[in-house]
C-alpha cells in the first residue's frame, strides 16, 4: 500500500505598513494570512512548510495587499481556502459579505447565521470565537466586526492594527472606541 500523499504547505512573507505578515498556501489557494506573532498565528499549519516566494497565488495576494494598503478597495479576491469547521466556514463567509469601509457586530452576524440555519438564535460569543480564529486576516475582514455598542473589541492582530485597518477603509474611529 502506498503512503498517503501529504498536502504541501507553502509560505511567503509580506512587508505590510502594519508589520510583517506571513502567507500560506496549498499551492493553489491562500490558506492563511497573519501578522507575524499575532494570536493563533499559523495555528492551522503543519510543522513542515516550504518557503516559495514566487507562487502565483502569493503574487496575487501581494498585489491585493498593495492595493489595499494604498487606501483603495481591491477589485478582485484571490482564491481562498481557509481550514476550519463548517460553523467557522459559515461565519467566515459572512465576514466576506461585509462591504469595504463598513462594519457590523457579532450579534448581527449571529442573527444572520441563525436565519440561514433556520434556528431561533445563535450565540454572539460563538460567532466571536469563529471570527477570532479567522486564518486569513484582512481579505476575510474580521477587523470590520465591532461590539454591540460600536466598540473596537478584540482582534487577533491587535486592537491598534484593527483601528489602523478601519482607518485605511475610511472609518473615523478613535482609540476611545477600544474596549479591552
Amino acid at each position: 500500500m502506498d503512503a498517503p500523499m501529504m498536502k504541501k504547505t507553502y509560505m511567503a512573507r509580506y512587508a505590510s505598513p502594519l508589520g510583517e505578515m506571513m502567507m500560506a498556501s496549498d499551492g493553489v489557494a491562500l490558506t492563511g494570512l497573519w501578522f507575524c506573532g499575532q494570536k493563533y498565528f499559523a495555528a492551522t499549519l503543519p510543522e513542515e512548510r516550504i518557503e516559495k516566494v514566487d507562487l502565483p497565488i502569493f503574487v496575487k495576494v501581494r498585489r491585493w495587499l498593495d492595493i489595499y494598503f494604498s487606501g483603495k478597495e481591491p477589485d478582485f479576491t484571490p482564491s481562498l481556502a481557509p481550514d476550519g469547521t463548517a460553523f467557522r466556514q459559515q461565519v467566515w463567509r459572512k465576514l466576506r459579505e461585509i462591504p469595504y469601509g463598513a462594519t457590523t457586530t457579532y450579534g448581527a452576524i449571529a442573527r444572520s447565521v441563525a436565519a440561514e440555519n433556520g434556528t431561533a438564535a445563535m450565540s454572539a460569543q460563538a460567532v466571536g470565537g469563529a471570527v477570532g480564529h479567522n486564518p486569513i486576516s484582512i481579505i476575510v475582514p474580521c477587523h470590520r466586526v465591532m461590539g454591540a455598542d460600536g466598540s473596537l473589541t478584540g482582534y487577533a492582530g491587535g486592537i491598534e492594527r484593527k483601528l489602523a485597518l478601519l482607518k485605511i477603509e475610511g472609518q473615523s474611529l478613535s482609540s476611545k472606541s477600544i474596549k479591552s
